[in-house]
């Protein structure tokens, strides 16, 4: 039914014009009692074996919305009611800026993917922060504030502008994502250069630790897929080095490999980053060499073209302990959530391991192993 009616309205209709649509839809649903507990009942299943600790916090599974598609942390409940089990917001900037200019949105259809050059449109670091402060949650859901740099800043100056949204935002977040990775805003992917990246996490992790008393901010960085793997492998020995609590692999790509010959050519030109199912083969990738460099001793998680539950198991077993997605919940609907979760449990029960956490890594565990 969601795929006629994506067909029919949706696919007619500017894709940011779509997103904001059905994401009024969905905030609006949200706040009639009645109608969200019997959405959340039909598409929010909980599974207890699908409970997932991650960095000290407990989630109803592993299953996560990307940032992205909630930049202004307005729609929690309504994405928890749909069955993510953790929300990242985001990405927030430390002053409010209206993005790149339109049309910077597009849906390649034939290949489920998506290529997006928004530029980190949100309404800045202040404003988010007084949303979540007065927020009065109706679902209980993990949220993660995924952070990046203002246009306007200099790259010399990006640690403080950091600074100003980890102030601002720390205490709100169960967890917090240093974002160097999109491929929107010039300049950015520069800092994940070990020599750029060192200074700037750590000057994260001092402002999280004055910002909030009585716990430690769980601390992840989100990276490219087009870095080279020695560079990876680089990102991943910092991370361990620092002390951080997690990474995200990947962003969206530059790359625009693994695309069929289908998609509108001109579509395959715009300028932005590439998501969806042909980011899928090197996100994994890189999701594989990073658990072989980082072991157990830093938390992954797998983002990148996963479009159902196989994909979402797969990552798992590569070494991912939370998966995320966005734009297959594009193509596939409401009912994503639902179908990735019971299809998880269902690949549990068939595998070889009592719990989620023994089957994360088991497959890299196998390889190392041979």
């Amino acid at each position: 039914m969601y795929k006629l009616f994506f067909r029919l309205v949706f696919q007619r209709m500017d894709p940011e014009q779509a997103h904001h649509l059905a994401f009024r839809w969905i905030r609006r649903a949200a706040r009639v009692p009645v109608l969200r507990t019997f959405v959340a009942a039909a598409l929010a299943p909980r599974f207890k074996e699908l409970r997932t600790e991650a960095f000290g916090l407990r989630m109803h599974g592993p299953f996560g919305l990307a940032a992205g598609f909630d930049k202004n942390a307005v729609a929690i409940d309504g994405m928890t009611m749909l069955g993510f089990d953790h929300i990242e917001i985001g990405t927030v900037t430390g002053e409010p800026q209206p993005g790149n200019p339109k049309k910077r949105l597009f849906r390649l259809v034939q290949d489920r993917a998506l290529i997006n050059r928004m530029g980190f449109n949100n309404e800045g670091s202040a404003a988010v922060a007084a949303r979540l402060a007065a927020r009065e949650p109706v679902f209980r859901a993990v949220v993660g504030v995924n952070i990046g740099k203002t246009k306007v800043v200099p790259e010399a100056e990006a640690a403080a502008d950091y600074v100003k949204s980890t102030e601002r935002l720390a205490r709100h977040a169960d967890y917090l994502v240093v974002n160097v990775s999109s491929p929107n805003t010039p300049g950015l992917r520069n800092l994940q250069a070990t020599e750029s990246l060192r200074p700037l996490l750590s000057a994260v992790r001092e402002a999280a630790d004055r910002s909030v008393e009585g716990r430690r901010v769980p601390l992840l960085v989100k990276i490219a897929p087009d870095l080279a793997d020695e560079d990876v492998d680089a990102v991943a020995d910092l991370a361990v080095e620092l002390g951080l609590d997690g990474i995200i692999a990947t962003n969206t790509t530059i790359a625009r490999e693994g695309l069929g010959l289908a998609s509108d050519p001109a579509l395959v030109a715009e300028t932005g980053g590439l998501s969806g199912a042909p980011l899928k083969e090197r996100s994994l990738e890189v999701l594989r060499r990073l658990y072989a460099r980082v072991g157990d001793r830093i938390t992954l998680v797998g983002v990148g073209g996963i479009e159902s539950a196989e994909d979402a198991w797969q990552r798992i077993l590569a070494g991912a302990t939370l998966v995320q997605g966005y734009s297959a919940f594009i193509y596939e609907g409401p009912f994503w959530g639902r179908a990735v979760h019971k299809g998880l449990a269902a690949r549990l029960a068939a595998s070889p391991y009592a719990t989620l956490a023994e089957a994360v890594g088991a497959d890299s565990r196998k390889v190392s192993a041979a």
